[in-house]
This record gives structure tokens, sequence and C-alpha cells, in this order.
């Protein structure tokens, strides 16, 4: 048996200095990106992410991957049928916050791809492609959609979890509730599957698992909107 080996990083707040200023405050609690535009620049962000932005930003709405792929991610993957394309002609300041309360997470593609669960996207600079993947049929129970989304092209791509991200390298093989998981890289390999059997999978409340196998690096979570669900519930009454 092969044991797994990891790195653990708790993302906080960084600065990303490229053609287009970025930053990204309020980490790990109330993530926000911050984005200062120059003029002819473009950015895109999910839509109702805008927070703030300065007069002379124009925005408009478009559908990132064409009709098919924005309606498949509306539907089953919790991400908006439209996003936001934000430009300005003589530059601006702009700010976005993602739906739910944690932490922001960059990551610069250079012709690769990245595996996103449903509802983690948040922004990308142009160049950046967003498709659909099929997570498999038990994805559907799996709490996270049965659609997943891969990110590819170049450029810089950001996504948001409920909570802290938690950055893992893993060698070997890994395993994690469906819940937790917000993001990886394709050159790991992962099943969907239950804690044991059908008896242990329900009994135990772990519900499904994601096991990961190969080398590569895990964003996770450290809450979940579920487990937030489940704890208000008996309130609720």
């Amino acid at each position: 048996m092969t044991i797994p080996s990891f790195r653990l990083t708790l993302a906080g707040n960084r600065r990303y200095d490229f053609d287009m200023k970025i930053d990204i405050a309020g980490n790990p609690d109330y993530g926000q990106i911050w984005v200062e535009l120059g003029p002819g620049e473009q950015f895109i962000a999910e839509g109702g992410s805008m927070a703030w932005m300065d007069s002379s930003i124009q925005s408009k709405a478009r559908l990132l991957g064409g009709f098919l792929s924005a309606l498949i991610r509306k539907f089953t993957g919790g991400e908006s049928l439209f996003v936001g394309e934000y430009s300005s002609d003589t530059g601006g300041k702009i700010a976005f916050s993602p739906a739910q309360p944690g932490s922001v997470m960059q990551r610069t593609l250079n012709g690769d791809s990245f595996m996103l669960t449903g509802g983690s996207f948040m922004a990308c600079t142009p160049g950046v492609e967003l498709s659909t993947k099929f997570g498999g049929g038990r994805a559907l129970f799996s709490g996270e959609g049965l659609f997943l989304m891969e990110c590819s092209g170049t450029g810089e791509l950001f996504f948001n979890a409920y909570g802290s991200i938690i950055e893992r390298q893993i060698d070997g093989s890994f395993i994690v509730d469906t819940s937790h998981v917000v993001a990886w890289e394709p050159s790991l390999s992962y099943s969907i599957q239950g804690m044991g059997g059908i008896k242990s999978t329900l009994l135990s409340g772990e519900g499904l698992v994601m096991k990961f196998s190969g080398t590569g690096t895990i964003y996770l979570q450290t809450r979940t909107m579920p487990g937030l669900a489940s704890w208000l519930t008996p309130f609720s009454v």
C-alpha cells in the first residue's frame, strides 16, 4: 500500500502582478477580488458578484463557452447562465465578492487545465475557457452536481470556497468527502464511492467520498454548505 504524502498550506491574502493589477483581500473569511483595469483591458466574473466599481467601467452580460455549455453549468453545476464582462476605455477599479463567506484563490493557466466543482468558479481573464465535464452517475448524489467544470487556456482563474481553502499535495491516494472538494489538477484521477458498503454509508452520515489517485494538488474547503444547513435544521422548527 502506498502511503500518501502531502503539503498543507492555508491560502491567505495575496497580490498578483501581471499586465492587469489584481488584489485578493479579506481572506480567509471574506475574500474579495479588487481589479484595476487599464485602458482597453477586460475582466470576466460570475453573474451577480460585482460589489462596487468606478463609473468609468462598462459592463455587459455574455455567455461564457456558448449557450449549451452555459445552460449545463447553470442547471447542473450551480453557476450563473451569464457572466459579466467588464472593461473601460480609460481605466478604473472594480471589486467582486462571492455569494458565500470564505476564501478566494487564484490559479494561473499556461495552456494547461484545471478542474472545479460546481459553484466554485468566480472570475477569469480573457483567454480562459470554461467547459462542462460529466462527473459520472454517482456525482448526481454527491451534492456537488452531475457535471464538473474544466478550465483551460491561458490566463488567470479565480475560484472561491466556503471557509478557508486548504491546498494539499497528493502523491499516492487520498479520500475526501465530496462536499469538501473545491478544485484539483487533472493529473489526479478520481472515483466517487461510498464509505464502505451501502449500510456503512447510510449509517455513518458521511455520504459519498471522492478517492483521488496519482500526483498533483487538490484544494479543499474547511466548511460545507450541506453541513451548515444540517446544523441549522433544528433551529428552523
